[in-house]
């Protein structure tokens, strides 16, 4: 999931590049109200951070999921970073942690207890390095997600998958009809984690990506990760992708159409594809059309079934490099403004579920109960919610690993290869 795609959906690349700005010059940036400046990406929850940031006085720029990521690691390279930074935590926000980069907010902490504890422990625990709070969730949390196509599935009268037996059955039947069983964006690279994930935690459990990013000598070959890579290549073999999924671009949204125009039956994605799908063809959702569930379980595997991947959320830090008064505007807007009550209204608007406890009441008032609550008790009950690989390990191990899985989805290496490029980055 991402060098990822928002993993905040963006709605259109088109769009993106419309509102796409010019980088800031530095961490003062253009001023704004008070000082302060923000960088966002477009799509998603965008005008939920726009609204805030305006009845804020914090001057905001939005980018690209991919622009966005070029221009952060270099302005922070520079000492030119935004005052808020947003990031989806993990290997890149320690990076910059242990560079100096960002303030740590553990103090605000201590003096607020709201200020963490309004947020559901596992994914205020995500913003959380070395014991030290660096980070705080800044929108809707994003577990993936089975999406299916109920319509199809009653064309030829099937049930979505609870094994993974059920699954491969379902690829013949689904082809037979002139359907792609999956969607999937090879293009993007990213979207094929997911299934990496999932298997690897459905076979044996998190311990072997625990191990994996603790640097642990050979932890790539761990056997859960062979018998995962064996799998997708299964999957692969068997036509269980739509045909010529490596040329399918996520971030145009095009491996999102096929689920709702009817030309593939299922869609393994973040929980952003709704909000997405909601906006492209509002009647697919309004005619109860689209179906969701969890992925599926392996015979034999270790992991919970409830365990899920994804992002936590993406966070807001504040640059160690800010000016006094633009960090104080900083922490004043993530204590006053930042998920307030329309704030947290804005989001569930969108479709977007927050992090936050005791929301219940306001998930059943929405358009879309049935499924914001589905997304919010499948995050909030999980044993074990992990976080993307690509954003959890540092980024020169994220961008091997997206490189050799798309050769791995291709059948360019077989899965013992994978093991052996990847172990090769331990450590760097």
């Amino acid at each position: 999931m991402t060098l990822v795609k928002r993993r905040t959906a963006v709605i259109a690349a088109g769009l993106a590049a419309v509102l796409s700005l010019t980088t800031a010059c530095g961490s003062s940036g253009p001023a704004g109200g008070n000082g302060a400046t923000a960088w966002a990406l477009t799509g998603g929850d965008e005008q939920t951070f726009r609204t805030s940031f305006e009845s804020s006085g914090i001057d905001a720029q939005y980018f690209g999921n991919d622009a966005y990521k070029q221009k952060i690691r270099t302005a922070i390279g520079a000492n030119e970073a935004p005052t808020l930074v947003f990031s989806w935590s993990g290997g890149l926000l320690k990076s910059w942690v242990d560079s100096g980069k960002i303030m740590d907010l553990s103090g605000e902490a201590a003096n607020d207890p709201a200020f963490v504890n309004r947020f559901l422990p596992s994914v205020a625990r995500t913003g959380v390095i070395d014991g030290k709070t660096y980070a705080v969730p800044n929108n809707g949390m994003q577990p993936v997600v089975l999406f299916y196509n109920k319509e199809l599935f009653d064309s030829i009268g099937a049930q979505p998958p609870k094994t993974w037996d059920d699954l491969m059955a379902l690829v013949p039947r689904f082809t037979a009809a002139g359907i792609a069983p999956f969607a999937l964006g090879g293009q993007s690279k990213w979207p094929q984690l997911m299934w990496e994930e999932y298997l690897v935690d459905r076979i044996g459990g998190p311990e072997v990506f625990d191990n994996i990013a603790a640097n642990k000598p050979g932890a790539w070959s761990d056997p859960a990760i062979i018998r995962a890579n064996t799998m997708i290549q299964q999957l692969v073999d068997a036509g269980g992708f739509v045909r010529g999924f490596n040329s399918i671009a996520t971030d145009s949204n095009a491996d999102t159409a096929l689920l709702f125009t009817g030309k593939a039956a299922m869609y393994l994605m973040g929980s952003w594809a709704f909000p997405t799908i909601k906006q492209a063809d509002p009647e697919f959702i309004a005619g109860g059309k689209l179906g969701w569930t969890t992925f599926p379980t392996v015979p034999g595997g270790k992991g919970d079934p409830a365990n899920i991947v994804g992002n936590p959320a993406n966070y807001w830090s504040v640059s160690a490099t800010a000016s006094e008064e633009q960090k104080q505007a900083a922490l004043r807007y993530l204590r006053e403004d930042l998920m307030n009550d329309s704030y947290v209204d804005s989001l569930l608007a969108g479709g977007s579920v927050p992090p936050l406890t005791g929301i219940e009441d306001k998930l059943a008032k929405t358009e879309d109960p049935q499924y914001l609550s589905y997304v919010y008790e499948m995050a909030s009950k999980a044993p074990n919610f992990q976080l993307s690989w690509d954003q959890a390990l540092s980024p020169g191990q994220a961008d091997a690993l997206l490189t050799n899985l798309e050769q791995l989805f291709l059948k360019q290496i077989t899965p013992e290869q994978f093991s052996a490029n990847m172990n090769a980055t331990i450590g760097r």
